[in-house]
């Protein structure tokens, strides 16, 4: 069993930035992707961007040059670094570990972009 907890999320402006956080409570051992979806209020859950066991890295459209993923093994973290905020971007943002035959979720960090 993995449990993962998120950190980082608050209120910034407009074009401001933000770092997420993601720890797992265990290293993982074989082939695994990491991955950040966020869900807004009266919408559904939506892919944000995905890290592979491999290095391999994803990004959902919308967030194509202003987000990075990134990770630290040694530390079992993933982070999401956000850029250029927008007040779309609002939403909770979650943590997911994909294991292929399992998969967890964290509980998730809210973020707010706002003037």
């Amino acid at each position: 069993q993995v449990q993962l907890v998120e950190s980082g999320g608050g209120l910034v402006q407009p074009g401001g930035s933000l770092r997420l956080s993601c720890v797992r409570s265990r290293t993982i051992v074989g082939i695994y992707t990491m991955a950040w979806y966020r869900q807004a209020p009266g919408k559904q859950r939506e892919f944000v961007a995905a890290i592979s066991s491999g290095g391999s890295r994803n990004f959902a459209d919308f967030v194509k040059g202003r987000f990075t993923i990134s990770r630290d093994n040694a530390k079992n973290t993933v982070y999401l670094q956000m850029n250029s905020l927008k007040p779309e971007d609002t939403a909770v943002y979650y943590c997911n570990l994909d294991l292929g035959r399992l998969g967890y979720w964290g509980q998730g960090t809210q973020v707010t972009v706002s003037s």
